[in-house]
């Protein structure tokens, strides 16, 4: 059931009434919806706007995901998505979405207003395995929002045999956690040099992790 703080143009009200009344000051845009100014923006909320493009059939993945988590402030100009069911689908995938045809397994995948999201162990993985700024940035963030994250997503990776670029993930997800640890650190020493040393050494480690490797297996 769609929630009552969400709308969409063509639905309660059209798309210029829509525009209006956040010109008005009274909506603001979430994703593919809108929602009232004063409305608190959850992650059920998030996800449910995105109902019109995933429908039954696909889950948000990647940065779309880590949007919906709230790891980003604003979703990406276009929705990673996987099937999220056995069947194929033929039907034609909207051109907003970057779409991937495997299945995402459903052990990975959680129910968020009603859509389904790859959870954030599986969201995470995937953006350390993605190689540019964009998902690195988003991995930085999630891990910085749950630094317990990282450990289980280092874990989640090496269960999983070879996937793509998956030593680059585990050079990042291991520079993900020396950064945190030496801003745990740094705090315990209220601000010693050492600490903010290390902190900076550990920041610089996560950016030289992404060098090419070469496993070719896909999931």
């Amino acid at each position: 059931m769609t929630s009552p703080f969400l709308y969409f143009a063509g639905a309660r009200l059209s798309g210029p009434e829509l525009c209006a009344a956040r010109l008005d000051g009274h909506v603001v845009e979430l994703g593919e919806g809108w929602i009232p100014a004063d409305a608190v923006e959850t992650t059920a909320l998030r996800a449910a706007s995105l109902q019109g493009l995933l429908g039954d059939t696909l889950a948000a993945t990647h940065l779309s995901a880590a949007w919906v988590h709230g790891a980003l402030a604003e979703p990406p100009a276009r929705h990673t998505v996987q099937r999220a069911v056995a069947r194929r689908i033929h039907q034609v995938i909207d051109r907003r979405l970057i779409y991937r045809d495997l299945r995402v397994s459903p052990d990975d995948v959680m129910l968020l207003g009603g859509v389904k999201v790859t959870d954030p162990v599986r969201t995470l993985a995937d953006c350390a395995r993605t190689p540019d700024d964009a998902h690195t940035i988003a991995a930085r963030l999630m891990a910085d929002a749950d630094p317990g994250l990282v450990g289980r997503a280092t874990a989640w990776l090496e269960a999983h045999g070879p996937l793509p670029r998956k030593r680059s993930a585990l050079a990042l997800l291991a520079g993900l956690e020396a950064r945190a640890q030496a801003v745990e650190v740094d705090m315990m020493r209220k601000g010693g040099g050492d600490g903010v040393a290390s902190a900076v050494d550990a920041t610089a480690s996560v950016e030289e992790v992404r060098t090419p490797d070469y496993d070719v297996v896909t999931r």
